[in-house]
């Protein structure tokens, strides 16, 4: 393990059980995070994303899901055999998660100030007034204006941008060396949604807190991510640098999301999409999952599984019969003759 990774994914797969078979939501991948970079995982609805995030969180609900093989390493140590108790330790204090809907994520009958301190003293041994400071400090933290105030009020009474705000202060209240955002900036309007990127931005250069964002959007990963993995149907497609990637992508998939991207300086009479549907679990067989939506499909991508080739050593890396290396073709026509 690098000594700047901070976490460590080896071949991870995660399933969930459908009748008497176990299907794949996470199939063998493999990624590593730096210390005090902000990570970007993107895809379609059901590509694995939320689900390799709820790995690393140790919440993949058993039964129906288990982890069928892969580690999930940090700071050294494999925590895929960690007890239920031994996660709570780790769980919100080291390793933290905004989840996506924050009217879901808190209780409507408690006040924000009650559900912030109790995720305070729950990993810390300060008073009760100790940890009514602290919520106050870190209402101000994610700017949030008359905090305590807000202490006092129910999770109806404040708007989506500012229940999502309570939500990333809740998930910094112990200073977690890693932050798991969950499409943050989900229904929220665009002007908000630039203001919670802007203080995710800020909490990561101030706090030097690690954040793996998952999103749909090209855009916000543009905005802030450093680093971009590309999922689809349980699989990295194409993982590298975000400058890399968004001006030469090489995945049709990846081209296909960037061309969905609306272009206000252009105008278009229809958007751009992608035809067909992420393949549902049970559909899967051996051959490239993006076959049947590929406009650059041919014989071998029907029968066979390609794997992720390295296009360079900056960490570019592509699932792609068309990138297969030459050292590769070589191998296969000494093996063939």
């Amino acid at each position: 393990m690098n000594t700047n990774d901070i976490l460590k994914i080896k071949d991870l797969k995660v399933s969930f059980q459908s009748g008497k078979k176990f299907l794949p939501a996470v199939d063998g991948i493999s990624f590593d995070l730096r210390k005090g970079e902000i990570l970007g995982i993107v895809g379609e609805s059901g590509s694995g994303k939320s689900v390799t995030s709820l790995a690393v969180m140790g919440l993949i609900p058993s039964p129906p899901g288990k982890i069928e093989q892969g580690e999930i390493i940090f700071e050294g140590r494999n925590m895929t055999s960690l007890s239920e108790k031994e996660w709570r330790k780790i769980r919100g204090n080291q390793i933290s998660m905004i989840f996506q809907e924050p009217m879901t994520s808190l209780n409507p009958l408690f006040t924000i100030g009650n559900q912030l301190t109790e995720a305070v003293r729950l990993h810390t041994k300060l008073s009760k007034e100790e940890a009514r400071i602290r919520c106050i400090q870190l209402l101000q933290l994610v700017g949030i204006p008359r905090a305590e105030g807000i202490l006092k009020e129910y999770p109806h009474q404040l708007s989506g941008g500012m229940r999502q705000r309570v939500m990333i202060a809740m998930a910094m209240a112990c200073n977690p060396k890693v932050l798991i955002a969950d499409e943050p900036t989900t229904a929220l309007d665009v002007t908000i949604q630039a203001q919670i990127l802007a203080l995710m931005k800020d909490l990561n250069e101030k706090t030097d807190t690690t954040v793996i964002l998952i999103t749909h959007d090209l855009g916000v990963v543009a905005e802030i991510c450093e680093r971009v993995i590309v999922m689809y149907s349980g699989q990295i497609v194409e993982k590298g640098d975000v400058r890399t990637i968004l001006k030469n992508p090489k995945h049709p998939y990846t081209r296909g999301l960037l061309k969905s991207v609306p272009d206000l300086r252009g105008k278009k009479e229809r958007l751009y999409s992608i035809p067909g549907n992420v393949p549902r679990p049970e559909t899967i067989t051996n051959a490239c999952r993006f076959a049947p939506r590929c406009s650059e499909v041919f014989g071998r991508c029907l029968e066979e599984t390609p794997d992720l080739y390295k296009m360079d050593q900056s960490g570019h890396d592509v699932r792609c019969f068309l990138y297969e290396t030459s050292e590769r073709r070589e191998e296969d026509a000494r093996v063939t003759s």
